[in-house]
């Protein structure tokens, strides 16, 4: 590498370790504390790169970026910080930065985007980024976007770069990790915020004006498809007639799945025409189970939200947290959360101990969401090869006590379920389908907390 690299951090380590590691690397390096000395250093012409970190003594690193902007055109700047959240990466994206990178940052890693950011200068004379608002917007603590894990930094990214491109986003993923969030917060970030963001149902594609209709109420704004995968071959035919409908003001379209709509189409279960308009952009969630390492971070989130909304001051110790992290959490962040409601109401003291936490994820679904086996799988084979992985995944430990009733608790929920789907919500025709007393069902019904709606239904 070469040129000269500014380094602004208030951590006297990550500052020795950056200036080793550039001035090895070849570069000149300038280092501070002070977001006052970084600004005069660029505005006396200083530096062909700046790393700054955002929370510093003297002010937030992002509301800078405009002003270096201002000052010295085309001088990229990469962000490092320690909130590790969706909106850091949103904000560095809005504040024009070249990259953004989380703390604790891999090294090596940082040091090949630097010397990308120098050779783009070098051959470029300036770094050409889109013009968006610069208006860094405070955090919105009500998104639990959180996580630092390479898989969540790299989703961070994507959605900071693809909010405010029209192009069309399929968010996939696993109930409970997020989606609609995701899909939310692209609209909320975008050049749309000030436009309607409109949520499709089933209702809304029943009819024949339903298309219109939505395209009406959302203008510019945003649709969502909330479980594109879930509608039936007329909703989809509508869908794919009102996205050929569309116009230059068309509003942007963003779509959510828990199924894998490749396998769908394979099938003849999706439409391929839908498939592709969707698919512009696919943006991937990862579950739960795969960014371990995340959980404490969230629960961290969790545990400050319910004290904001009047709850005690409560923390894990370090069973109750290792006992949390070896959780297969099949119901994703989503259930994460309503557990840690949970235990912070119905403890008394400060310390979240194992033995309580044990007592609350008793009484948890113990399987992760079942994903379709082989065509001709028998149920039970299905079933064993999912209990299975759910004690690998407590890698040797054995899981929380309870597991018979949790398992029949997560089969008898989406048994009873679909049960009165099937009988349009009739409790006396399910309680026959199904070959149990009514009260019987009844009682079922209250404590897996089903919610039960009447329709007609020709079956």
């Amino acid at each position: 590498m070469d040129g000269t690299v500014l380094v602004a951090d208030d951590d006297r380590t990550i500052r020795t370790v950056l200036t080793q590691a550039l001035t090895r690397a070849g570069c000149k390096v300038h280092a501070t504390s002070s977001l006052v000395t970084l600004m005069r250093w660029v505005e006396e012409g200083k530096g062909d790169l700046v790393i700054s970190d955002v929370i510093m003594p003297d002010g937030n690193g992002l509301e800078q970026l405009p002003l270096i902007s201002k000052a010295r055109p085309g001088l990229p700047v990469i962000v490092i910080s320690a909130q590790n959240t969706i909106m850091t990466a949103i904000q560095a994206e809005e504040a024009d930065a070249y990259d953004y990178l989380p703390k604790p940052f891999d090294l090596p890693d940082l040091m090949k985007r630097a010397a990308r950011a120098l050779e783009v200068k070098r051959r470029a004379g300036a770094v050409a980024r889109p013009t968006t608002d610069t208006t860094v917007r405070g955090p919105q603590d009500e998104l639990p976007l959180v996580g630092r894990t390479p898989s969540m930094q790299a989703l961070y990214r994507l959605v900071a770069r693809v909010m405010n491109t029209d192009l069309p986003v399929l968010i996939t993923g696993e109930s409970g990790t997020g989606k609609s969030l995701i899909a939310r917060a692209i609209h909320d970030f975008s050049d749309r915020r000030t436009l309607p963001f409109v949520v499709a149902s089933a209702a809304d594609l029943a009819a024949m004006e339903g298309p219109a209709t939505l395209i009406s109420r959302a203008r510019n704004g945003s649709i969502l498809f909330d479980e594109v995968g879930d509608l039936g071959d007329e909703a989809q035919a509508r869908v794919v007639r009102m996205l050929d409908s569309f116009t230059d003001n068309a509003p942007r379209v963003m779509a959510t799945s828990q199924a894998d709509l490749s396998r769908k189409m394979e099938s003849g279960a999706f439409r391929q025409d839908l498939f592709y308009r969707l698919g512009g952009v696919t943006i991937s969630v990862p579950s739960l189970r795969e960014r371990v390492e995340d959980i404490p971070l969230l629960v961290e989130h969790f545990l400050a939200r319910a004290e904001r909304d009047g709850a005690p001051e409560r923390r894990f110790d370090a069973g109750a947290m290792d006992l949390v992290r070896a959780y297969s959490w099949p119901g994703n962040v989503r259930q994460l959360e309503n557990t840690i409601r949970r235990i912070v109401v119905t403890g008394t003291e400060e310390e979240i101990t194992r033995a309580e936490a044990e007592a609350v994820l008793g009484n948890q679904p113990a399987m992760e969401p079942l994903v379709g086996g082989g065509e001709g799988e028998k149920l039970s084979a299905s079933v064993g090869k999912h209990l299975k992985r759910y004690f690998d995944l407590h890698g040797g430990v054995l899981p929380p006590p309870g597991l018979y009733q949790r398992i029949l608790r997560e089969v008898e929920g989406p048994l009873i379920e679909i049960a009165l789907d099937a009988t349009g919500g009739n409790q006396a025709k399910c309680a026959d389908l199904l070959g149990i007393n009514r009260n019987t069902l009844r009682k079922k019904i209250t404590d897996l907390d089903i919610r039960v709606t009447r329709r007609r239904k020709l079956m």
